[in-house]
């Protein structure tokens, strides 16, 4: 008994046939095709990532990009001096100053009164917003409040702060705790909201209770976003000090950029706002850096 011919070879015959009965591809149609380049990747896509060199690159452009603008408007003539003071003159005082110890005194206290007022915040905060995100009840107790209180502005809160704890240290640490509490117990409320359900239905399935789910599954899972929610109070808590700092003091780098603008020593002025920005800089980088190494899945 002989054996049946694979199907391929039935369907030769019909495959030659039908390549056959096909028109042949024309000349000028196969030079057209030839010729056809393919599509530029746009500069600009949607969530793309770029490499590290370039994205360094672009950021230094920026920069440079605004001294392009603020020389041009002083050395151009288009602003006052005693307004706009000239980039060599700002960077002159710049060196200036920081060569001397007294304003290197200026940013410690300055430090202090920031991380001071942020660390307080963090610690009173944290714990309120993990509870308010993990229970429905505490989330309708806590955060009606906390929403009323964020709208008001926290220099409202200077003569109550004055009267409450007077004039000392206490009160610019108050102040900037006041100004980023509020914020961060609804930030880490709403990052506790956003950890999967699924995670903790699975804990309660191997035999957790309410507690080891919120130990084991809810904290470690809110963990990054709650850093970074950190990183972003802390820059809020930069911006509370030159409030904090109008409050009968006679120190600190809000002191000196108040004490400049009285005399319209400008170029100090500057100076005073580019420490601010470089201090906030360098906390905003090791933020970045630490929720790089301790949380790299993220």
């Amino acid at each position: 008994m002989s054996e049946p011919s694979p199907p391929t070879a039935s369907l030769a015959p019909a495959a030659v046939a039908a390549s056959k009965a096909q028109p042949p591809q024309s000349h000028a149609g196969k030079k057209a095709f030839a010729g056809k380049k393919p599509k530029k990747r746009p500069a600009f896509r949607i969530f793309e990532d770029i490499p590290k060199s370039g994205f360094l690159a672009t950021a230094a452009l920026s920069f440079v990009v605004m001294l392009t603008v603020w020389s041009a408007l002083s050395y151009g003539g288009l602003m006052n001096p005693v307004f706009m003071p000239t980039p060599d003159k700002v960077f002159r005082t710049f060196f200036d100053q920081l060569g001397t110890s007294a304003y290197w005194h200026q940013i410690g206290i300055s430090v202090f009164r920031v991380m001071a007022g942020f660390v307080l915040a963090c610690v009173v905060a944290i714990p309120i917003g993990l509870f308010a995100g993990t229970y429905r009840h505490a989330e309708a107790f806590v955060e009606p409040p906390m929403e009323f209180i964020r709208y008001m502005p926290a220099v409202a809160f200077i003569p109550l702060i004055m009267v409450w704890a007077g004039i000392g240290e206490s009160a610019k640490v108050l102040l900037i705790f006041i100004g980023c509490f509020f914020q961060m117990v609804l930030m880490v409320s709403a990052d506790t909201r956003l950890v999967s359900k699924d995670l903790v239905q699975a804990s309660f399935t191997l035999g957790a209770s309410r507690w080891q789910a919120i130990q084991t599954v809810i904290i470690p899972a809110v963990q990054p976003r709650l850093l970074t929610t950190m990183r972003l109070m802390l820059g809020w808590a930069w911006t509370y000090l030159v409030v904090a700092e109008l409050i009968a003091v006679n120190s600190g780098l809000g002191y000196t950029i108040m004490k400049a603008q009285r005399f319209l020593n400008t170029e100090q002025i500057f100076v005073g706002i580019i420490v601010l920005g470089l201090i906030g800089l360098i906390s905003d980088r090791i933020f970045a850096f630490l929720s790089r190494r301790l949380f790299p899945w993220a």
